[in-house]
């Protein structure tokens, strides 16, 4: 049960985190954060959720992460359902707490999208749901690359935190333009419940894509590094 709570506590941080910095302070007159800031925050609440609850569940946070580790041999098959309720509880209970904040705001409203993910007429660049797919399956197999090789017992010990974050990162400044970058179906379900509309039909790819592309990542690093 620690391992849950720890899971939730984690997914709860990273939808808090990465998604209030993009709809509470990305615009904000005269000193918003933009792409550049809600890249880092993402990159920060994992880097802090990992070192603050690594040693307790593995800081997941993300359903395709822990579908990844679990085929590329790293995490039990019996301990997925439980990380997953937890983790998308996490998101949900985090979205409510950030729409409960930005709807204290006179004039708020979801229309502008409350960080969701999306394709078409609804990415934030106008890209197309392949696009959109391409893009989340790849970012996302590569996250995984990243975090199969940081927490391999070979690499250097105590960085993997920082790597992970910085990866993380990186991919956001890469994909918020198609997508408004996802690699992660609690943080898109987060979110998408308060959205609702076309947030909740184009969920799909949002759980679709970070899954394969995860359990690709994970799969091409065990073939690659394997002992």
């Amino acid at each position: 049960m620690k391992q849950y709570g720890a899971e939730f506590i984690g997914t709860f941080w990273l939808v808090l985190g990465g998604c209030g910095s993009a709809v509470l302070a990305a615009a904000f007159p005269g000193v918003g954060i933009g792409l550049h800031g809600v890249s880092l925050a993402f990159g920060l609440t994992v880097m802090t959720m990992a070192f603050a609850i690594g040693h307790i569940s593995g800081c997941h946070l993300n359903p395709a992460v822990s579908i990844g580790l679990w085929a590329g041999g790293r995490f039990p098959a019996n301990k997925l359902l439980p990380y997953i309720i937890a983790q998308v509880f996490g998101g949900i209970v985090a979205g409510g707490v950030l729409y409960l904040i930005a709807s204290g705001k006179v004039g708020f409203s979801v229309a502008g999208g409350f960080a969701s993910n999306g394709y078409a007429e609804h990415s934030p660049g106008g890209y197309s749901m392949y696009a959109a797919l391409i893009t989340e399956v790849v970012m996302t197999m590569m996250f995984l690359f990243i975090i199969m090789g940081a927490t391999d017992k070979r690499a250097p010990q105590g960085f993997a935190p920082i790597a992970i974050g910085l990866g993380l990162t990186l991919i956001h400044l890469i994909s918020i333009p198609v997508t408004n970058t996802s690699v992660n179906p609690a943080r898109s379900l987060g979110v998408a419940v308060y959205v609702g509309g076309w947030a909740l039909e184009q969920i799909w790819l949002f759980w679709l894509a970070p899954i394969v592309g995860a359990v690709l990542g994970a799969v091409t690093y065990k073939a690659l590094v394997s002992e």
